[in-house]
């Protein structure tokens, strides 16, 4: 059986290894020259070879997860006395691991998937070598869509926008602070990035204001030059009307408001469609329900990643290598329903649809037990809550505290 995975970062290699151990004949596609996916730090912005950069990736970034839960479950990432690791780390471990598993023989490297359409029971591959121009035409059994999800900017609609006269930037193209010298920036969004962007522009930039709609952020986790504001009514040539009522003047407006789930080499009629960020038909969040021969992986966000592109590298393969027999469409649909209600009569909304934090222990376990595959170990939800908590409540100095996995159950923190 022949198997493609489109994209070589941590979800495409770990699909990969699984791929190949179960003797799958298995090729990747990999837009960049090199392995990391998201990790790999690119200069560049905007539009190469008439190609979007991939890569979001900012300078001196450091991880907002420690290391001890990024590893794969049966990889860990090497000794470090730091829990908080470079960027430039994680590539380094994911080529590790690449090397360990042998994977590089079986990577196309810059190679853009231009299109992926079913052909009777195969499925078309169409490539471009971006430095030859060279088309190819390959066909497979399987498809494993390992694009990741941090490479098409959102940008929130407000109203007049387009009248401001200053400049717009998100966070996909952010490389370094030092474009904010002595600049006045409002910031919106306040997830993770958000957050974490406003003290490190900061310290460029004179002045930093986050807006957002969130109660529960504390005033101490910001620098002293970074001010908080609600959600903007609307935009003039020079700054923003704040919803209550306040209006203050910009040079910049950076936009930290995540990214958009986007599959554009997919055909229309590949069953797989995406609303307000909503990934459908989707079983159990990653495998193709229309056309079960393809699967999505490292969907769900707010989650040990590494970890839980695993044990769904680990499910999608016990049905692929004949161990598990898929449920019927309806029984899938079903399923899917079934959880969905149940989350939109919590007040979700379907941008939310992938999100789990604490949720990511009852998602891993009901993969383990439907397919019969091994667990996270859990210790690491637990570990990965814990940082959760502290990057919330001590922003400016989460990144010191340092972590020891003591058992399957038990992690301790070292200072």
């Amino acid at each position: 059986m022949s198997v493609c995975i489109i994209g070589a970062g941590t979800a495409g290699l770990c699909c990969a290894r699984h791929s190949i151990e179960n003797g799958f004949q298995t090729t990747v596609f990999e837009l960049s020259d090199r392995i990391g996916g998201t990790w790999v730090y690119n200069e560049a912005t905007g539009v190469v070879n008439g190609i979007d950069v991939h890569s979001s990736m900012y300078k001196n970034l450091r991880t907002n997860l420690p290391k001890e839960v990024m590893g794969f479950p049966d990889f860990e990432i090497g000794k470090n006395k730091f829990s908080y690791v470079r960027s430039d780390e994680i590539c380094d471990f994911l080529n590790q691991y690449a090397d360990n598993f042998n994977l590089r023989k079986h990577i196309k490297f810059s190679s853009y998937v231009i299109r992926v359409v079913q052909r009777k029971s195969k499925w078309q591959v169409l490539s471009k070598n971006v430095v030859t121009n060279k088309i190819e035409i390959h066909y497979f059994d399987k498809v494993m869509v390992a694009n990741g999800h941090y490479h098409t900017p959102n940008f929130s609609k407000i109203q007049n926008m387009n009248r401001f006269a200053g400049d717009y930037l998100h966070s996909h193209d952010f490389r370094t602070k030092e474009i904010f010298e002595g600049k006045s920036v409002l910031v919106i969004g306040a997830g993770p990035s958000g957050m974490d962007l406003s003290n490190i522009i900061s310290r460029s930039a004179a002045r930093v204001t986050i807006s957002h709609h969130l109660a529960d952020i504390g005033k101490n986790i910001f620098f002293e030059n970074v001010q908080q504001k609600p959600d903007v009514r609307e935009l003039d040539e020079k700054g923003a009307f704040f919803v209550d009522g306040s209006y203050e003047q910009f040079d910049t407006i950076f936009f930290c408001t995540g990214y958009k789930y986007a599959f554009p080499f997919l055909s229309v009629n590949s069953g797989i469609h995406v609303e307000d960020n909503y990934v459908q038909e989707l079983y159990k969040q990653c495998i193709n329900i229309r056309n079960p021969s393809m699967a999505l992986i490292g969907l769900p966000f707010y989650v040990c990643a590494a970890q839980m592109m695993d044990i769904q590298a680990r499910f999608i393969m016990s049905y692929y290598n004949g161990s598990n027999e898929l449920p019927s469409t309806d029984e899938m649909l079903k399923d899917t329903h079934d959880r969905m209600t149940k989350l939109w009569g919590e007040g979700y909304k379907k941008r939310h649809a992938h999100m789990l934090g604490p949720k990511q222990v009852d998602y891993f376990s009901d993969l383990a037990k439907t397919a019969g595959v091994r667990n996270i170990k859990a210790v690491m939800t637990k570990l990965h809550n814990e940082s959760s908590k502290c990057f919330n409540e001590n922003l400016l100095h989460f990144r010191e505290d340092n972590f020891a996995i003591v058992d399957d159950e038990t992690f301790i923190k070292l200072n």
